[in-house]
């Protein structure tokens, strides 16, 4: 298979990267050279937002290509168009965000979408901008030559979000830990490596159209997600599970400030944590353990100094300790199942 990686030095893009070069794909790479992609890829050089930026792509043939891109939908559109003819199939990495908040626990591809979303638009919002991207796909490539990949929640090696690496920082800090209850709440997330061995799975099997890209509910939980991060860790770190009732009265955000965590029985843990993800799972989407994607995004962290590079784009995840430590005082018995 050749196959054409729009970006591919970051996160899922690199994932995507190495899982084909793991497959013996013939791989190229179009980006800025800010980074360098993994070993054995073909890189062309150009800047999507630029006057004449996507030149390098100018001529050449692939079978696929892989589009991870999140700003404004007229650079999927300009890209689309460049390679429509050239490319067998157009995969495009978007994100639930496109389904109209808050979708309802169990929803499915059928859900609703964000409305006001344009294929040629210029940068507006996160979810209008995928969903942007998602019509640019289908409007260059047509209906049965583009698939839609609607990633939620993605976790793994590489990952420059911030969410599971700060948790294992925070863990490794040691001391007593402000854990969100209940230690049952059910989470749903994608192994970036996962999510890339599905996207090429797709592109062997021509498949098309939308899928929510997620884990099966009950894959983890949060009380198995952190447990995980402590043994992978090792250290002082004590677990202080925590009612969330208690966290949202002290004024915590979910989601940014303790990541990856929503209050049970919420519109917005039903729209993070709850999706129909049937379809994905009927086409080949395999899951590896909570306690490997751990323990592989931990050892990744060792090998780059402890630090996940981060975007300037991306906005700062973590709790701050004084915080913590008020809540802490406060609540001393936290929830059922507490370590004292």
């Amino acid at each position: 298979m050749r196959l054409l990686v729009l970006g591919g030095t970051r996160f899922a893009g690199r994932a995507v990267v190495e899982a084909a070069l793991g497959r013996g794909w013939d791989v190229t790479v179009f980006h800025r050279g800010q980074q360098e992609p993994p070993a054995g890829v073909r890189s062309l050089h150009g800047d999507r937002t630029a006057p004449d930026g996507l030149a390098a792509l100018a001529e050449g043939e692939w079978d696929a290509v892989v589009d991870t891109w999140s700003a404004a939908p007229r650079a999927v559109q300009d890209a689309a168009r460049l390679l429509r003819g050239r490319v067998g199939r157009y995969v495009y990495v978007s994100s639930c965000s496109v389904y109209e908040w808050a979708p309802p626990a169990g929803y499915g591809e059928d859900a609703p979408v964000v409305e006001g979303a344009e294929a040629g638009a210029e940068q507006t919002d996160y979810a209008r901008d995928k969903r942007g991207g998602e019509l640019a796909a289908v409007e260059e490539f047509g209906a049965d030559h583009s698939v839609l990949v609607r990633s939620g929640l993605i976790l793994g090696p590489y990952e420059n979000v911030g969410r599971l690496p700060w948790w294992l920082g925070r863990i490794e800090r040691g001391g007593p830990v402000l854990a969100p209850g209940p230690r049952d709440l059910p989470l749903q997330y994608v192994d970036v490596r996962d999510l890339a061995e599905w996207i090429l799975g797709a592109v062997e099997q021509e498949l098309s159209g939308p899928y929510s890209l997620i884990s099966p509910q009950g894959h983890t939980t949060m009380g198995e997600l952190l447990d995980a991060c402590a043994a992978t860790v090792g250290g002082s770190a004590e677990l202080r599970w925590t009612d969330p009732d208690v966290i949202l009265d002290a004024g915590i955000e979910p989601w940014t400030q303790l990541p990856v965590w929503v209050p049970p029985g919420s519109d917005m843990h039903d729209a993070l944590h709850a999706a129909d993800v049937s379809r994905a799972v009927a086409t080949g989407l395999r899951c590896r353990p909570v306690t490997e994607t751990v323990a592989d995004t931990w050892a990744w962290l060792q090998d780059i100094g402890g630090t996940a590079p981060m975007g300037a784009e991306r906005a700062a995840k973590g709790l701050d300790p004084e915080v913590e430590a008020k809540v802490l005082a406060a609540s001393a018995e936290g929830v059922p199942g507490n370590t004292p």
